[in-house]
């Protein structure tokens, strides 16, 4: 077993939340609500097809945060890892059976 394994499948994880929103919750921020059904919907779809993951901001390939322009709104994705109960930190973020991962999706400014 290689040392990036978990990494892997880690990336794999959150990319399926990401491009499908399968195998997590999804939250929006109410910045981005005030934008509206047919907005959030549009981002719903730029973020799952965002591919502009580098090592500046994406140093551990999990590809678990982004940042884009949105018509003129900075907009940012982030994937946290929770435990089953949604209380603390995942024990193992490559493990489903012990994760609940949530994306947020947020302006920037409401960082």
């Amino acid at each position: 077993m290689s040392m990036h394994t978990d990494t892997d499948h880690i990336r794999a994880l959150n990319d399926e939340l990401r491009k499908h929103l399968l195998g997590g919750g999804a939250v929006i921020t109410a910045g981005i609500a005030e934008l509206g059904h047919e907005a959030v919907e549009r981002l719903v779809k730029t973020i799952a097809v965002f591919d502009d993951f580098c090592h500046a901001n994406d140093p551990h390939e999990e590809h678990d945060f982004g940042v884009f322009d949105f018509d003129g709104t900075a907009v940012m994705f982030k994937i946290d890892y929770y435990d089953k109960s949604l209380n603390f930190h995942s024990p193992n973020p490559a493990d489903p059976s012990v994760t609940e991962r949530v994306i947020t999706i947020m302006k920037a400014d409401e960082y």
